[in-house]
């Protein structure tokens, strides 16, 4: 289980939700999932966003898989990872931080989402606490973090 937040590219003359909305209406949980095949546009978008991404926030391991580009950071504060589609990326973060630890990820979290929006255009929204990224506080995220991450160590562990 991890804290997610979702980037999209909004399609012209919806909000964020209707493409969402359309995005989620052609997903078929039974079938395999597309292969990756990006624009040159696209790929040109992620170079950039692995630039920002290591001058900005440090480190990062980026890795190419059948369906997405990965980046993950490393090192402090924590790891922090970025699955890129092209007209989508997705942000996660584990559950397993508390109190200052939990405000420094989300923290790097979205320095990444707005990196991520302004080198490709997509939009960011994190759903956890129900705000845009652009424009939503960080704190908010931390204790939504922190609180399910006490809650999970206390009665998971």
């Amino acid at each position: 289980m991890t804290y997610d937040i979702m980037l999209v590219r909004v399609q012209p003359g919806l909000t964020f939700q209707e493409t969402l909305d359309r995005l989620n209406a052609g997903f078929d949980p039974d079938a395999d999932l597309p292969l990756l095949r990006l624009t040159d546009a696209q790929r040109d978008e992620w170079d950039r966003i692995l630039g920002r991404v290591s001058r900005d926030t440090g480190s990062g391991e980026s890795k190419e898989y059948l369906h997405s580009l990965t980046l993950e950071t490393v090192g402090p504060p924590r790891r922090v990872q970025l699955d890129y589609c092209g007209d989508t990326a997705h942000i996660e973060v584990a559950y397993r931080h508390s109190g200052p630890a939990a405000l420094e990820v989300t923290e790097l979290a979205y320095r990444i989402a707005h990196i991520v929006e302004d080198e490709s255009g997509l939009t960011g929204r994190d759903f956890e606490v129900g705000q845009p990224t652009r424009t939503g506080d960080p704190v908010k995220a931390a204790v939504r973090l922190s609180g399910v991450s006490d809650w999970a160590q206390h009665r998971l562990s």
